[in-house]
């Protein structure tokens, strides 16, 4: 029983990880492709376009 409990808690450990994760991406993608500072713009430029993200 107790392995049991263990396995259950790891998977909703990495279950919540990968939310977390794909989360912190999507905000960061979302921010960035709104920007409106032409820094933070020009930094990102290369990688949506790269990903299919319209920026222009």
């Amino acid at each position: 029983m107790n392995a049991m409990t263990q396995t259950a808690a790891t998977s909703t450990s990495a279950i919540l990880s990968i939310v977390f994760v794909a989360l912190m991406g999507a905000t960061l993608l979302f921010v960035a492709g709104h920007a409106q500072s032409a820094t933070l713009h020009d930094a990102a430029h290369d990688m949506r376009h790269g990903t299919g993200f319209p920026c222009h």
